[in-house]
């Protein structure tokens, strides 16, 4: 008599095994921001890319950049509010950054992409920037030639 029988396998019927997987809004918030500040003469309503990035913004919620997500079709529509430079083509930019949001999107999740709704909220003029860039690299602390005894101190 055979002590180590065979079990034939075919017999047992295994449940199927469902795979799902759920990325949250906020990474694919956080993919369009990387890939909004990999473009040229755009920037987001209501703060800069830079302190968004970092997460300096007062909330969790990115402003200016809204994910509706499909579960059931694998699918995200995007909505997202930029600035754009004065004196660029803004039908060109608006087309730029739907083509790489796709694409960014895409490659990441695995997600596809159903609309890039670009809305431009507003021109960045050219001497708005330089001050603003001017700002942050040279505090105004920092430009003052008085430095009181306190701040000194502060430090």
């Amino acid at each position: 008599m055979n002590e180590n029988p065979v079990v034939d396998t075919k017999e047992f019927e295994l449940p199927e095994t469902v795979f799902s997987r759920d990325i949250e809004t906020r990474v694919i918030q956080v993919i369009i921001l990387q890939c909004l500040s990999k473009i040229e003469d755009v920037g987001l309503i209501g703060g800069t890319l830079i302190d968004t990035l970092l997460g300096r913004s007062d909330t969790d919620r990115v402003k200016g950049i809204f994910v509706e997500q499909d579960s059931k079709n694998h699918q995200v529509k995007v909505k997202v509010e930029i600035n754009v430079n004065y004196g660029v083509s803004i039908p060109e930019k608006a087309e730029e950054v739907q083509t790489k949001v796709v694409e960014e999107i895409t490659r990441l999740t695995g997600l596809h992409v159903a609309t890039v709704h670009v809305v431009i909220k507003g021109l960045i003029s050219e001497t708005k920037e330089k001050k603003e860039k001017s700002d942050e690299v040279y505090p105004a602390s920092l430009l003052s030639e008085e430095i009181e005894e306190d701040q000194v101190n502060a430090y």
